[in-house]
């Protein structure tokens, strides 16, 4: 497992998460708030249900892409594929897609009292949490690099880039930070 830490600021991987992308129209997602459990969020970059990264949660990303995440198979007894093809189901004739992308993302946590500190070296978007709340998430660039970026507590951040640009984002976020030790 990945881990980097300082006294001001730490990262860790936080592994096999499942995680299973919708497209559908808002407002005609009644079927699907029932299979989720939980409503759809209110507007684009909000979070409903744990908008804190624990227990599952739905990501409005973009006018009609949702993300949804939760505890990986060990924990549900559901396996990915068994829970998107659920939601499927449950998007019946509506115009819309749902797929399992857990393995499509690698999901990043970073935290401490210098973590938006660490993020906003890297990413154009106005992070204070007047603007940035704790339940925030949107589609970002961190550096070049395209992620979920995800505020799940006071000081903690989920960072989700495509498997391949772990690597890459990783380095970012511990040059970032550096100067923290």
């Amino acid at each position: 497992m990945l881990r980097g830490s300082c006294a001001a600021v730490q990262l860790r991987e936080v592994p096999f998460l499942t995680q299973v992308a919708i497209r559908a129209t808002p407002g005609r997602d009644g079927t699907l708030a029932e299979v989720l459990g939980l409503d759809l969020p209110s507007r684009v970059g909000h979070v409903s249900g744990g908008a804190d990264g624990r227990g599952q949660a739905v990501l409005w990303l973009s006018p009609d892409e949702f993300l949804a995440v939760g505890p990986d198979e060990a924990d549900t007894g559901v396996s990915p594929e068994a829970y998107a093809a659920g939601l499927a189901h449950a998007l019946g004739s509506e115009p819309g897609q749902v797929v399992d992308v857990s393995a499509n993302r690698t999901t990043l946590e970073l935290s401490g009292a210098r973590a938006r500190s660490v993020l906003e070296k890297s990413c154009e978007l106005d992070l204070h949490p007047r603007v940035f709340p704790v339940g925030a998430a949107v589609a970002t660039l961190l550096g070049s690099t395209g992620v979920i970026l995800w505020h799940t507590g006071e000081e903690t951040w989920r960072v989700m880039p495509r498997a391949s640009f772990t690597t890459h984002v990783v380095r970012w976020l511990l040059d970032g930070m550096r100067e923290y030790r």
